[in-house]
């Protein structure tokens, strides 16, 4: 998918020709290329952002169409989502490192895998799909830009941070998730972008794209559209008329624990269970108001690549995110979130109940 010559975005319209594929640098893009509308700060990088995610987006959907049977269901071979995680690796950091060439990258696939039994077969059909998206990319090239997300200097000023395939059961059952990718900047999620393919749009089409820069707001674009709408999180302050959002998977989070939780809080409604940060993008664009996340181990260690695009789309949005103490997510300790113990996601307007519900529910009786 080239760079549209015509990019819609909340801050403004402006007109311009790829820059990337020419080996441009951004900055001349800024410079040169913008000759309408006011520059944000950062719109460079949510415009490369919303590219990549997107074509990332329509690469993942390519491949499970290909690659996911009822055989391969039947038998839970995971392979498919390899495949998907490694293509999409491959196809942000090229165009990431085409554009941003100093900045680093903080992914969870490498090429180690490649060395494997059977490593060689899976190689090809990662290159294979890369090159459906990036045609004529050289191997080495390729697997170059995979292996750089995995030795990336995290304590860089400024790196990315990319999930290639959040949510391995939702892509295998074409269900919900996710392409999530941040930027981060001195310790803080200055940028983040999700890509839904399986997300409905308010208009009733399937795939969502959500961008948020801090300061400006958060989006949500159909998948296939240019058009971008802002979101915002419910006004809804009565914990009884509260949707729960949460994991499908019990072992990402405690449901009995969530249900009692939520029984404290009065809310009646079933919760809405899908997997990937999608949760983070149901509760900004209002269809739920609570996203809990709870740890099912004391020793457990919640990745930056889970959480913080959709920290920062919900920020946007108006919602607020803590640990399940109340604390700030910290994103500038490294891969993970090692000063925080699992999530706890709103409106913002019940944040301060919920909290006193989780206390209530798991704090050790005397």
């Amino acid at each position: 998918m080239p760079f549209p010559r015509h990019v819609e975005s909340v801050s403004g319209t402006y007109w311009a020709a790829h820059p990337f594929r020419a080996g441009r640098s951004c900055k001349a893009f800024a410079r040169k290329r913008y000759i309408k509308g006011s520059f944000m700060k950062y719109e460079v990088e949510r415009a490369l952002a919303i590219e990549t995610v997107s074509k990332a987006s329509h690469l993942c959907e390519a491949i499970r169409k290909e690659l996911v049977s009822e055989e391969t269901l039947l038998k839970k071979d995971k392979s498919p989502v390899t495949v998907a995680d490694f293509a999409v690796q491959a196809l942000v950091s090229l165009d990431l490192h085409r554009a941003f060439p100093a900045d680093p990258l903080v992914a969870e696939e490498d090429t180690l895998d490649f060395d494997t039994e059977g490593g060689a077969r899976l190689r090809d059909r990662v290159l294979h799909f890369v090159r459906a998206a990036d045609p004529g990319v050289p191997e080495a090239q390729a697997l170059s830009a995979i292996a750089r997300g995995r030795h990336a200097d995290r304590t860089a000023r400024r790196y990315w941070v990319l999930d290639p395939i959040d949510g391995t059961k939702g892509f295998l059952r074409g269900e919900q998730y996710a392409i999530a990718l941040a930027l981060i900047v001195e310790g803080e999620v200055v940028l983040g972008v999700l890509g839904g393919p399986n997300f409905p749009h308010s208009d009733g089409s399937k795939g969502c794209l959500f961008a948020a820069v801090a300061g400006q707001g958060a989006a949500m674009r159909a998948l296939n559209s240019p058009r971008e709408e802002r979101i915002s999180v419910s006004q809804i302050a009565d914990p009884t008329q509260a949707v729960f959002c949460e994991s499908v998977e019990s072992a990402h989070s405690a449901h009995d624990e969530a249900a009692r939780i939520a029984a404290v809080l009065g809310v009646a409604a079933p919760p809405l269970r899908m997997d990937s940060q999608c949760k983070y993008a149901a509760v900004a664009r209002g269809d739920a108001s609570i996203y809990l996340r709870l740890p099912t181990r004391a020793d457990y260690e919640e990745k930056v690549w889970d959480h913080a695009a959709g920290w920062r789309l919900l920020k946007e949005a108006g919602g607020e995110v803590s640990d399940i103490y109340g604390r700030p997510l910290d994103f500038s300790l490294g891969p993970t979130l090692s000063a925080n113990t699992g999530v706890v996601a709103t409106n913002g307007h019940l944040h301060a109940q919920v909290l006193a519900a989780i206390r209530q529910v798991l704090s050790p009786p005397h």
